[in-house]
This record gives C-alpha cells, sequence and structure tokens, in this order.
C-alpha cells in the first residue's frame, strides 16, 4: 500500500495483482466497496487492480487495513458482503496479513478475523479460552498449534482432555475400557492431528504416551509439563472441575480451553465452569480470551445459518411473556 498526502486528504493507493481479486474486492455492482465508502467516510475509485482510498488520513488508514483484511480472506475463498460488514465491525487495525500455523503435512491459514486473532494468542499466551459456535475452527486450530509444536521438539507431549458428559449421556453407559468409552468424544481432535501428523506419527504418539487422551476427572492431581493441553468442550465442565484443570498447568506448557456455552449438558442448575472462568479470569492480562460469533463459522455456509435462526428462535422464546 503507498500512502499519499495531497492538501487536508491522504489517498491510499493499493494494487491487489489480479483482476480476479479486484472483482471479488469490489463485489457485484461494487457493493463491497460502497459499504467501506459508507462505514469509513472515504471515496475508492478502482481502475484494473488498483484501488484508490481518498479522504481523512485516520479514516483512508483504517479503510486500507479493512481492504488489507478483505485480501487476505480473498486469496483464501469465496468472498462476500457478510465478510466486508464482519471487517468493518471487529477491524483488524494491526495491518498484519492472516495467522498460520505451519505443520508437515499442511499449513492452516486463519479463515477469519477472530481465527486470526486466536491463532496469534496461541502463540503468545500460555492459557487462552475459545469460545463460540460449533464449525469455527476452535478445536481444529489448538490441535493444529498443538501438533506443530509437538513436530518442533518443542514440547514433550499432547493431553486431550474434556468432561465425561455429553448430550445428557454419560460414559458409564458406554462399552468398553475407559479408551474405548473417551474415543468417540475425542474423535474431531484425532481428526485434526491426521490432518496435520502423518497417520504412522500419530499412531506411535499414542501407543508412546507423546499424545495422551483422558477423561477431565484424571487430570487431578497431576501437573502437566512440557505440554500443550486441550481442554475440549470445557463448557461442560464443573465449577470445581475447571479450577482443577487450570491448576494443572506446568512449566513449558500452554492450556487451551475450547467450548461452546449455548451448549451446555450440565444437570439443571449447574453453573458452567467456562463460563464462570472467563468471567473471573477475564481481566488477568496473561489470560487471552477469544470470542468467535457465527460469522466465523468455516463450515458448510448453511451452518451459520442454522446456528443464526436457533439463536433467534431462543431469543424469540426468552423475550416471550408466555415462555
Amino acid at each position: 500500500m503507498v500512502l499519499v498526502a495531497k492538501n487536508k486528504d491522504t489517498t491510499l493507493i493499493l494494487d491487489v495483482g489480479t483482476m480476479k481479486l479486484a472483482q471479488m474486492m469490489a463485489g457485484l455492482h461494487h457493493t463491497h466497496i460502497a459499504e467501506l465508502e459508507a462505514a469509513y467516510g472515504v471515496v475508492i475509485r478502482d481502475t484494473s487492480t488498483v484501488f484508490k482510498l481518498t479522504g481523512p488520513a485516520d479514516a483512508v488508514q483504517e479503510a486500507g487495513m479493512a481492504m488489507k483484511a478483505m485480501l487476505d480472506i480473498a486469496k483464501l475463498r469465496d468472498f462476500d458482503l457478510s465478510d466486508v460488514q464482519s471487517i468493518i465491525r471487529h477491524g483488524d487495525k494491526t495491518g498484519h496479513a492472516m495467522a498460520s500455523i505451519a505443520t508437515r503435512k499442511k499449513t492452516v491459514i486463519a479463515k477469519t478475523l477472530a481465527q486470526s486473532e486466536y491463532i496469534r494468542a496461541i502463540e503468545t499466551s500460555d492459557l487462552i479460552f475459545g469460545i463460540g459456535p460449533a464449525g469455527t475452527g476452535k478445536t481444529y486450530l489448538a490441535a493444529a498449534y498443538a501438533a506443530a509444536q509437538l513436530e518442533a521438539g518443542i514440547i514433550d507431549r499432547i493431553i486431550l482432555t474434556r468432561p465425561a458428559v455429553e448430550a445428557g449421556e454419560r460414559l458409564g453407559f458406554l462399552p468398553g475400557d475407559m479408551k474405548e468409552k473417551v474415543d468417540p468424544y475425542l474423535r474431531p481432535i484425532y481428526d485434526a492431528l491426521y490432518d496435520m501428523m502423518p497417520a504412522e506419527r500419530v499412531e506411535k504418539a499414542i501407543e508412546s504416551g507423546a499424545v495422551e487422551i483422558a477423561p477431565l476427572a484424571f487430570m487431578r492431581g497431576r501437573t502437566l509439563a512440557n505440554a500443550v493441553v486441550l481442554v475440549d468442550e470445557a463448557q461442560n465442565t464443573t465449577s470445581m472441575q475447571m479450577k482443577m484443570a487450570l491448576t494443572r498447568l506446568g512449566d513449558n506448557s500452554k492450556m487451551i480451553v475450547t467450548g461452546d456455552p449455548s451448549q451446555i449438558d450440565l444437570p439443571p442448575n449447574q453453573i458452567s465452569g467456562l463460563k464462570e472462568a472467563v468471567s473471573i479470569l477475564r481481566n488477568v492480562p496473561e489470560v487471552s480470551i477469544i470470542t468467535f460469533t457465527n460469522k466465523d463459522v468455516v463450515r458448510h455456509k448453511l451452518v451459520g445459518k442454522i446456528v443464526d435462526a436457533y439463536d433467534r428462535h431462543k431469543n424469540s422464546h426468552a423475550k416471550s411473556p408466555d415462555a
């Protein structure tokens, strides 16, 4: 990007490189451009692959950062007006490219601003909460980071754990030993590990204990050092379970706690340990809390619409006098 000052206005020049990207950036009938102009109070003109943003310096700078974030996403996937609106709302003012995680099999690049913020939080904090609906990449990105750290020899092991409560069922109703009981619940994390590491490496790591899978209750009394600890489905922890898990953190370790507060399967009137922990630790500087929204869903586009529909239904019933 090139900034040019003239009189009281500033002009920023952004060349996106290809006509395909330029068309995606502008939007059908320039709808994306119109959205940016209205949000930031700037004038945007485009010729071929070049965009020129003109207006007050601060406004041009912010609009330029928004267009840079748009470009990062457009290079990865289809781009639409909802992406522009999300960028305007959440605005990445750092000017950084989308964060990524490099593993042996693939490089995972953030697909939304929240994912990018989440990856950076994981890289810089020792305790990270990733909160939000299904399909936003909370668990997948955490597993990708853990795999990359294990492969690089930075940690000795990955510990995967979650509370033994799921959709109203308890582990005692499932056949098999404890590992066989827990495995189905941790399938999404297994899948992520197999995406990042060769299959034989994952299997050997599980056999050797370098990848450990256990119910959260099995963490009691332990100190988890030289590890990345993934606490998944944490909305189903009790207050005591969450405190116990958080205080297991040892030297050279990082804990990533993920969950969806709208999907709590605890008994009625039971406080969610995830909700309580986020409230208690929100102002601790060393703790990062990243909140995902329906706009960050990166599964099939219909998933985001389904989550929206359920939220609207829940809110309408909450407001109803007969509810």
